[in-house]
């Protein structure tokens, strides 16, 4: 009888094509070569129990060719705190079987089966990657024997209890084909020598970002042009600027352009069998350099677990000395054989106390790690692990062992067939309970907020008496989602993310509390989010995909004095940070210069790399089809949009309501407002003559390509690259696809149909008359910002005056104002290929590119660049989001001391892991006194039903209670109180009172906390000082 269950079959390599809708972000991360090569590899991963689901789960939704999972054995309780496709009603049946069904669901391109049998040498041989979870040293010997001598990429993954263990073996020699995965580097070249060597300057507008020993390739230089055609070079960096390259002495003689790109070289790894590596130390991988030792040991205490299984057929028991001892007897042993340094018995100890232990936070670590190193052997994509690594998150345990915890006994950690019991024989009962009555806020429901509610469900975070999970997420679910936020099917697309994920988490765990909202966070949902809400939390966990939300929402947690969660991911790298009150430093203000934004002139006459055509793009498509029909719309029923336009500046007004106007007039009025499908041909036409000839022409007449400076340097050189104009081809295929994605697009908006038919957009082209055009020597053009921001200031001239009055006597006018006039804003929308959005930002911005010999971009590329995605990647996402939940763990036991907790960054292309402990909050004195961040002046405003306190009695209780004199008070940019002023009136009034006469507003209902910040006669000069909370009620 065959022990194979299969499920339905559709491979990628059956299908040829990538789903690119499917794979979007995460083909950013690997890019198209890395995901092919991936389509073709089958995968075995053996034991499906926490850690095996875990990293089936990544891989299948990775886009692998087929997964084949292998367990022998039947699910039992223990299996549920961790096992996340599992429910109590599978006890007793086939772990590999009774997952199939919802891994196979996970995703339609990859073919998934279950093996219900042994492993054996001859099932290894289907597989080129085969991933040990779960399984004993022998067998890890004898298959690991096995694969290395058969060419098949072996993976060991093990977690015991708050300890996790990851080996890779890629054979004899394995390619690496991109050991990073980051884009190319590339700079723009200034001037090359002649000499040898030669020595290249790049433009100083930023880096070069080159190391010594890479290749660069050149494209583009005129006069050198002999380096346009070599092999890739390698280069010596002389600076942050220069390069030095090979003998140019003989090459022409540069005159200007050229960009140096570089190419990245593949390179052989050999690997050692795993019997060979058991015995080699210094194949360990860090992953916290400050537990070195520990991990050293954690080597050997594996191993020594290994043999006590053998023995005495069973793990360690929870808590058990005898247990302990004898682990220790068998780890000293193997230790004399080769001595380490130190050899951490109190590790051996714990790992042996807690080997029992399944817990999904260690899992979905592991499991994320383990996973990338299966696209890395299938792919050939990024650096592998070499080859040992270990991970022990012990701080969980509790901080000291009182009096309480030594009465604990064997008995409080063992099983009572719970779904936690893998979790209560690490941290026992009580712990669970305590857990169970948590109040958790989860501010997003997306990559990270998938994995960390499916961790919150398997831990049974607030799923107890009291306990309570409020998740909010205004998105609603997209296809381009399915690939790493795993909760959601191809059913849920246009669902709300936050309710499919709470229902989802339901049937993981059916005692799970929750409630899903749909609300923003900001200031207007806090009537929503406000004091008391706040107040009745046990901690928030933010899985937010941008930075002004989370510092809004760390604001809010130091604000209530609440622990935070945060963790964030960009491709292969991942963060975390764990914000405890009073203990460390918060997530902090946003940092200024983080994103530069490119200069106005550079997008407007002197784009230099495709980055700046692609911006350029998306300009031209907010303002054609979106702000000007906004624009119309609100003129239209607005009264006074006139007015308000015209208070913004005479420029900007012109800019404006020269919009309005045209878009309200026919075009037989010289108006833009088209008719007709052939009116929208038309008018695309004319914009493309307009943007690629007549601006470029009247650029060069400003400018002719062989202007000097005044210092005698070309005009054109360095980062300005010379133009050129185009000329329209109907034979064309770019030409041709921007006047369709344009005519179409402008159709919309003014409510008239396109289509894609080429042979009657062709047509509609041959009846286009193209105005003639001739460059104006009166133009002037900007060559810098501060240019354009000084001639703004000047004001406008004459003739602009006499436009915009007319203007405004046109728009005037009652007949424009016509219900029939409504446009139709567009908003950008970079995931629907249908609606030609990406389809004019491509051929708008590679034909900009045309003109500036700047290499075009892909759609693929330009949609990453113009649509702002953050590449992203289930692996990263799971591994991120089970350190979030080993720091829950120290929060919920309470630890005080600031040594248990971590703070993580990883780069799993690289396996590169940083576990630091947090920063500490800084310090600052008011009036000799030291306070942080999480200090304030708490005033409860009534007390004991009194009536609320005035003002004077608020200086009066600062003055009693912290012997500190209020000099003045602040409610925002509002100024409450000033000593040097005359505010005894203000004194006599109640502080709500005080603030709604300033604010000339009215408090919301809902705010039940004021923030004010004062300054003190003690300390005047004190530039920062504790905020004053005060409370209505």
């Amino acid at each position: 009888m065959s022990h194979a269950v299969h499920s339905r079959k559709v491979q990628m390599s059956e299908i040829g094509e990538i789903d690119e809708g499917f794979y979007s972000r995460q083909l950013y991360v690997l890019g198209h070569d890395a995901m092919h090569r991936m389509g073709t590899a089958d995968v075995l991963i053996a034991g499906m129990r926490g850690l095996g689901v875990e990293i089936a789960k990544n891989v299948i939704l990775s886009g692998v060719k087929s997964v084949t999972v292998q367990d022998e054995g039947p699910a039992n309780w223990t299996d549920l705190c961790s096992q996340f496709f599992l429910s109590e009603s599978n006890i007793g049946q086939n772990r590999a079987q009774s997952s199939l069904a919802q891994l196979s669901a996970l995703n339609p391109h990859v073919h998934v089966s279950a093996h219900t049998g042994p492993l054996d040498e001859n099932l290894l041989l289907e597989f080129q990657v085969v991933v040990l979870t779960d399984s004993s040293l022998d067998d890890q010997k004898r298959f690991g024997t096995y694969c290395h001598s058969h060419g098949i990429k072996l993976i060991v993954a093990d977690t015991k209890g708050l300890c996790g263990q990851l080996f890779c073996d890629f054979g004899e020699e394995f390619e690496v084909l991109d050991s990073d995965g980051e884009i190319p580097t590339s700079a723009m070249i200034d001037y090359i020598t002649k000499a040898n060597p030669g020595v290249v300057t790049c433009t100083e507008d930023r880096k070069h970002g080159f190391i010594s020993g890479c290749r660069v390739s050149f494209s583009d230089i005129h006069g050198m042009t002999e380096l346009n055609s070599i092999s890739p070079v390698e280069i010596n960096v002389l600076s942050p600027y220069s390069f030095s390259v090979g003998d140019t002495s003989g090459f022409s003689q540069y005159e200007r352009g050229g960009i140096a790109t570089e190419v990245k070289q593949p390179c052989l790894l050999k690997f050692k069998p795993l019997n060979q590596a058991l015995l080699d130390n210094s194949l360990l991988v860090w992953t916290d350099y400050g537990k070195v030792t520990r991990h050293q040991t954690l080597h050997l205490a594996f191993q020594g677990l290994h043999t006590f299984v053998k023995k005495e057929k069973r793990l360690p028991k929870p808590r058990s000395q005898s247990d302990a001892d004898a682990l220790l007897v068998i780890v000293r042993d193997l230790n004399a054989a080769a001595p380490l340094d130190t050899l951490d018995e109190d590790v051996v100890r714990s790992l042996s106390y807690t080997a029992q232990g399944n817990l999904a936070p260690v899992n979905a670590f592991i499991g994320g790690v383990a996973a990338q190193e299966v696209m890395k052997a299938c792919s050939g994509k990024f650096t592998p692990l070499r080859q040992w690594l270990y991970f022990d998150a012990l701080e969980c345990l509790p901080e000291t062992v009182g009096e309480e915890e030594e009465q604990l006994t064997e008995s409080t950690f063992s099983p009572k067939k719970s779904r936690y019991d893998g979790q209560v024989t690490v941290f026992g009962s009580t712990f669970q309970e305590k857990l169970g009555k948590q109040k958790y806020f989860l501010v997003g429901a997306g990559a990270i907020g998938c994995e960390l509610l499916k961790n919150f469900a398997l831990i049974g975070l607030g799923a107890g008496e009291g306990g309570h999970i409020t998740v909010t997420d205004m998105d609603s679910i997209e296809r381009s989602n399915l690939n790493r936020q795993f909760l959601f099917r191809s059913k849920d697309i246009g669902r709300q993310k936050s309710e499919v994920a709470a229902q989802a988490v339901r049937v993981m765990n059916p005692d799970m509390n929750i409630t899903a909202h749909q609300n923003r966070l900001d200031p207007d949902s806090e009537q929503v989010y406000g004091y008391h809400f706040f107040m009745g939390l046990d901690g928030v966990a933010a899985a937010l995909d941008n930075v002004e939300a989370r510092v809004y929402l760390d604001g809010r947690c130091v604000q209530h004095k609440k622990s935070m969660l945060e963790g964030g991911t960009l491709g292969s790298q991942g963060h975390t940070l764990v914000v405890v009150p009073h203990l460390t430093e918060s997530y902090g203000p946003v940092k200024s210069g983080s994103d530069k934004a490119i200069p106005l002139c550079t997008l407007k006459n002197f784009p230099y790399r495709i980055e700046h055509t692609l911006q350029w793009a998306r300009d031209q498509f907010e303002g054609l089809f979106k702000q000007t029909s906004e624009n119309v719309n609100l003129f239209l029923r607005d009264a006074g949009f006139l007015e308000r336009t015209l208070g913004r500046g005479e420029a900007e007004a012109l800019e404006v309501l020269e919009g309005v106007a045209g878009s309200l007039r026919d075009r037989g009025d010289g108006g833009h407002r088209p008719a007709s499908w052939e009116d929208c041909v038309g008018w695309a036409r004319c914009r493309w003559e307009t943007l690629y000839n007549n601006d470029i022409q009247q650029l060069l007449h400003c400018f002719p390509p062989e202007q000097l400076t005044s210092s005698g340097v070309p005009f054109w050189s360095g980062a300005k690259r010379c133009p050129h104009p185009l000329t329209f081809n109907p034979d064309n295929t770019t030409h041709v696809d921007y006047v369709e994605a344009a005519a179409n697009l402008y159709g919309q908006i003014y409510g008239i149909a396109g289509t894609r038919d080429r042979a009657a957009i062709r047509d509609a082209l041959d009846k286009v008359r193209v105005p003639s055009f001739a460059p104006k020597s009166s133009v002037k053009i900007h060559v810098t910002d501060k240019e354009m921001e000084d001639d703004k200031e000047k004001g406008m001239d004459d003739v602009g005056k006499d436009r915009l009055e007319e203007l405004k006597e046109k728009l005037a006018s009652p007949s424009l104002k016509s219900p029939a006039m409504q446009m139709h804003p567009i908003d950008f929308e970079k995931d629907d290929d249908s609606n030609f959005h990406m389809d004019y930002i491509v051929a708008a911005s590679n034909l900009r590119a045309e003109n500036y010999d700047i290499p075009a971009a892909d759609r693929h590329q330009s949609k990453r660049i113009a649509g702002r995605i953050i590449p992203a990647i289930a692996t990263t996402t799971a591994a991120v989001a089970g350190l979030m939940c080993l720091e829950l763990y120290k929060l919920v036991q309470g630890h005080a001391e600031f040594r248990f907790y971590r703070s993580g960054f990883l780069n799993m292309a690289v396996e590169y892991f940083v576990m630091s402990q947090p920063c500490r909050p800084q310090p600052f004195a008011v009036a000799g006194k030291e306070y942080t961040l999480w200090d304030d002046f708490l005033v409860k405003g009534r007390r004991d039903g009194q009536q609320e306190m005035t003002l004077g009695d608020l200086l009066q209780h600062i003055k009693e209670c912290y012997s500190l004199e209020v000099t003045s008070l602040f409610y925002g940019a509002a100024l409450l109180y000033d000593a040097s002023y005359d505010h005894k009136e203000r004194l006599k009034q109640s502080v709500s009172e005080v603030v709604k006469l300033v604010t000339k507003a009215e408090i919301p209902h809902h705010k039940q906390m004021l923030e004010i910040f004062p300054s003190f006669a003690e300390d005047e000069d004190c530039a920062t000082v504790p905020p004053i909370r005060y409370l209505l009620q």
